[in-house]
């Protein structure tokens, strides 16, 4: 399988590097929005959608002040979009056959109404959360003007079958997709939130959500991560036990197997940087964690 990583619309949130940590750079953060797409036996799979056309077109209905003005002020284009991202690659939306979210929030699944034929793969829990709409915050996070017209929904249970991957639950025989690819239920951020693990050649990458927030959070020596979204973390967490259970798993698998898995999560641009510079210099070797001891990017 050939891997792409997409960003799939910058966000801007106020705060500069006490948000993104990014020294050497002034204004406002750069948050990604890391999705990837899949090239597949049967087609093209994608992992999570990002901002999508409506989104741009339609941005007022369809996000929340708070999100669109405030906490994240993410920087809607066309040309950020997946499916533009995809057309540009010389394919069609029809060539996009699968969809795995890692969770339902707006910056993840914005992009679902772009791909009307691709059967859309969550964990039950996920979509229950979603549908509920059960605190203030919960409906300003899930948006379902994105995702009302979506018919072909495929809901797994959070509770892992088969044989454990790194010592992670796991959802395994994901209807229609290759076994080289899992849901790893990894809740907290969302009670239905999940990573979506890929085997791909002789390594595998872990598309960790929202799980963490910040490549500091997966360092080795110690846990680090700027004040802005370690509040932000705390302002969005369902459970904040469990997410914080889970990102200590996360760092431990970096630990003990950083050299057969690659963990990065949805918004550290410079995870989004490396990896992408990765994909077009595969002879490089891979890489495996991420440290803030890099000169300044861009530079």
């Amino acid at each position: 399988m050939r891997i792409h990583h997409l960003n799939c619309t910058t966000m801007c949130p106020p705060g500069g590097r006490l948000v993104d940590g990014r020294k050497g750079f002034t204004g406002p953060a750069a948050l990604t929005c890391h999705c990837l797409l899949v090239e597949g036996r049967q087609g093209l799979i994608l992992v999570d959608t990002g901002f999508g056309l409506e989104d741009v077109k339609h941005r007022r209905p369809r996000l929340s002040p708070l999100f669109l003005d405030l906490l994240t002020r993410p920087q809607l284009n066309e040309g950020s979009t997946a499916i533009r991202q995809i057309e540009r690659m010389g394919f069609q939306a029809r060539d996009v056959r699968d969809i795995v979210l890692t969770h339902l929030d707006f910056d993840h699944a914005g992009g679902l109404d772009d791909f009307p034929h691709a059967r859309v793969h969550l964990l039950s829990d996920e979509y229950q959360g979603a549908v509920a709409q059960a605190t203030p915050l919960d409906r300003r996070r899930y948006r379902p003007l994105q995702w009302m017209h979506e018919t072909q929904w495929v809901t797994y249970p959070s509770g892992g079958d088969g044989e454990r991957w790194f010592g992670f639950e796991c959802v395994r025989d994901l209807a229609g997709l290759p076994p080289e690819i899992l849901l790893v239920p990894l809740p907290g951020h969302t009670l239905g939130h999940a990573g979506v693990a890929i085997q791909n050649g002789g390594g595998w990458l872990l598309h960790a959500g929202d799980a963490y927030f910040y490549h500091g959070e997966m360092a080795p020596d110690r846990y680090r991560c700027t004040p802005g979204l370690r509040a932000y973390q705390k302002l969005m967490q369902k459970d904040g036990y469990l997410r914080w259970h889970n990102m200590r798993r996360l760092r431990e698998l970096v630990q003990r197997h950083g050299r057969d898995v690659t963990v990065f999560c949805a918004h550290d641009s410079l995870e989004f940087e490396l990896l992408e510079e990765q994909e077009k210099a595969p002879e490089r070797s891979p890489l495996r964690t991420f440290v803030d001891t890099r000169p300044p990017l861009h530079a």
